[in-house]
């Protein structure tokens, strides 16, 4: 087990890795179709597209995070 310190880039490589397997194979199928090499290539696109996607998690966190905040009513303000 990782120290509690580790919980935001672990969650980050973990999101990021979930995030660029699934596009990266739609992106994948949609540009190539299905072929007798496409696990392959889903492959190579994959390692490509976590390289790029885990520290871009960490760059847009806390953007995300200060948007949500922006578009979600705090507890306690009342109000539509």
């Amino acid at each position: 087990m990782f120290p509690v310190k580790f919980q935001a880039g672990i969650f980050a490589f973990i999101m990021s890795g979930f995030m660029a397997f699934l596009m990266s194979g739609i992106l994948t199928f949609i540009n190539l179709g299905w072929f007798s090499g496409f696990v392959g290539a889903w492959m190579h696109a994959y390692m490509y597209a976590h390289a790029c996607a885990f520290p871009l998690v960490f760059l847009f966190a806390p953007i995300s995070r200060q948007l949500t905040a922006l578009l979600v009513k705090s507890p306690g303000i009342s109000g539509n």
